[in-house]
């Protein structure tokens, strides 16, 4: 007999609700994609249109946020995903179908300039929707939160790293002065994973996906997650052309942007956090949770930084505790790999 427990019983659960929802005994599902958290996502088969369900357990996450965020976005006139059915006690969504491709899949050195346009020109009427109350802020609290994942996961678990005391203390220093980096911008709406792999082309729109974690925060973090990213590395001077025309478009739309110099730092050091944060999620996932793929890309991100680090001796610390721990470690690992 099959338990709540087994994967089995999940499966049987999802076809049934979709089935029942459609009112189409026929109704199949495959696989659409994976996600890094617990959300599985499934297209439709037998049917046209096909749609999307996302899957996401209540036990283990809340849709409620998703939804909350995605009204937000669509009253502010932005394009996503429409919802055609739902069950919160069960987690299920069934949402539009928007294709496969996303701007990761369709992007490349010759289109990248229109493309990134587009996204900017969004993403600036996304940091002019003003703030619900309750939308969770981007404090203190949840910043150093998100630092302390490098050095637990990445340094700790994935590199084996031990740091003595006087580093730990230098590296806690530079937490800091990024913290305060982060606090001291103007604070807008911010997605959180505003990234090629979150925007889909959809003719002469593009919709924005994977919003749920929006917050209240540094008006700098989008654009920086933007440019450097997970899965894709662009030169810099490309990026240095999109961050002055991502600061142009912002100013004409009446955001709290500050000159361009400033601005240009403030987008070094809130990347600086994305890219710490991200090394640490990136080996949380690969020990913890059993998903190896996403710290391959541990070395784009140590590459991000060493590029970024020079320009900041506040950031020095940080700097040579790559060059003389991180960077041995990850070539001693690659060679027991090889």
């Amino acid at each position: 007999m099959v338990q709540p427990t087994d994967p089995q019983f999940r499966d049987q659960q999802r076809l049934q609700w979709i089935r029942s929802a459609l009112s189409e005994p026929a109704t199949g599902l495959e696989r659409a994609s994976f996600d890094a958290d617990f959300r599985s996502y499934w297209r439709t088969t037998g049917r046209t249109p096909s749609l999307v369900l996302m899957d996401a357990p209540p036990e283990l996450m809340d849709v409620r946020p998703w939804l909350s965020v995605r009204q937000l976005l669509e009253d502010g006139g932005l394009r996503v995903p429409q919802v055609v059915a739902q069950d919160l006690a069960q987690g299920f969504l069934l949402l539009e179908d928007l294709g496969v491709h996303t701007y990761l899949h369709v992007i490349d050195a010759g289109n990248a300039d229109a493309l990134f346009d587009t996204a900017l020109e969004r993403l600036v009427r996304l940091q002019s929707i003003p703030v619900p109350e309750g939308l969770p802020a981007y404090d203190r609290a949840l910043l150093l939160r998100e630092l302390r994942l490098f050095d637990e996961w990445f340094l700790g678990t994935h590199l084996g790293l031990a740091l003595d005391a006087a580093e730990r203390d230098a590296l806690m220093q530079v937490y800091i002065v990024l913290v305060e980096a982060a606090l001291a911008q103007p604070q807008v709406l911010v997605h959180r994973d505003y990234m090629p792999r979150n925007l889909m082309p959809c003719g002469d729109e593009v919709a924005i996906l994977d919003f749920q974690d929006a917050v209240r925060g540094p008006i700098g973090y989008d654009p920086a997650c933007l440019f450097k990213d997970a899965f894709v590395s662009w030169p810099e001077e490309r990026v240095a052309a999109w961050q002055a025309r991502y600061h142009a478009l912002a100013l004409a739309a009446g955001l709290p942007v500050p000159p361009l110099e400033t601005f240009r730092r403030d987008l070094d050091l809130i990347g600086v956090h994305r890219h710490l944060k991200v090394l640490g999620i990136f080996s949380r996932l690969k020990h913890r949770d059993g998903k190896p793929k996403y710290v391959a890309d541990a070395p784009r991100f140590v590459a991000y930084l060493e590029a970024v680090l020079p320009r900041h001796p506040e950031l020095q610390p940080l700097a040579a505790l790559i060059a003389t721990r991180v960077r041995p470690a990850m070539r001693a690992m690659e060679t027991v790999d090889a």
